[in-house]
């Protein structure tokens, strides 16, 4: 089996979510953005720009990085690569939690062994995952949990400073509002009607945008739709007209134009080239 092809989906015969990187033929971007599972991204090969906050980090082969709940990150993908991702909901955390946050490094200083067997626990789970021989769930549970462990004894923050502490705060409050709109994208969600939904003032709404998540309100909005219509233009046959309709463009145009800005090419001509790595691929 080529693991490389077969695309690993969420399922819900396991308490986490594993998949291959949506961004492994390059060309790709993932704007600014948050959610409450804690992700971790493992390089097989090729490499990845990964941005948190402020900070980069540049992930190569053999590489990870832990990123906590509603921390703000991005990537800039160049080249094509083949990376796993594992998202992990903050409950299963719940029990180990001593403080009322519970954060862990990104990265270790310097690689040590402890980091090779951590890379050999994600690498066997997707490996096992992939190939779905008998008895696959009960093995990758156990790399999992033992996953797990070296997260909490190996990788945890054990100080806190005030700072984060209230900007994972203010980040819990915005999740709530950016799930909402990825519910509603479609629709005309402007920043007036979604702080008078969350009792907000319009200006405090935008405030909390730009101070915390360093976007502002139209930029997150119209991200989270180039991103859907990202996926629906590698994944179906749909004409660029129906998948700006699909997800909340005016027309074509507009569509084209938040594209190109994010990608540097329109449309159309990414999806004949990525047509055209596939067949060659098959070759």
């Amino acid at each position: 089996m080529d693991l490389k092809r077969e695309l690993v989906l969420p399922n819900d015969d396991l308490p986490f979510k594993m998949f291959i990187f949506e961004g492994r033929n390059g060309n790709y971007r993932v704007t600014k953005h948050w959610h409450d599972s804690i992700e971790i991204f493992l390089v097989f090969e090729g490499e990845i720009d990964f941005y948190i906050n402020t900070s980069y980090y540049g992930l190569s082969r053999g590489k990870f990085i832990i990123v906590n709940s509603n921390e703000v990150h991005s990537i800039d993908v160049p080249k094509e690569n083949f990376t796993i991702v594992l998202q992990i909901p903050p409950e299963e955390f719940h029990k180990y939690k001593e403080e009322e946050y519970l954060l862990f490094r990104h990265t270790s200083d310097g690689y040590k062994e402890e980091d090779a067997q951590f890379v050999r626990l994600i690498r066997r789970m997707y490996t096992a995952y992939a190939e779905k021989q008998y008895g696959y769930e009960l093995e990758v549970l156990s790399d999992y949990y033992k996953m797990m462990h070296f997260l909490l004894t190996r990788y945890r923050e054990r100080n806190v400073d005030k700072e984060r502490v209230k900007q994972s705060r203010q980040m819990e409050k915005l999740f709530k509002i950016t799930s909402y709109i990825q519910e509603h994208f479609r629709e005309d969600i402007t920043l007036e009607h979604v702080a008078e939904i969350f009792g907000f003032s319009s200006t405090y709404l935008s405030r909390i945008f730009k101070k915390y998540a360093n976007v502002n309100y139209k930029t997150y909005v119209l991200n989270v739709r180039v991103e859907y219509a990202f996926k629906e233009l590698l994944n179906t046959d749909r004409s660029v007209n129906k998948i700006a309709e699909n997800n909340g463009f005016p027309d074509a145009r507009s569509f084209a134009k938040a594209f190109s800005s994010r990608f540097g090419i329109t449309p159309d001509k990414y999806r004949r080239e990525i047509q055209k790595r596939q067949e060659s691929a098959m070759k």
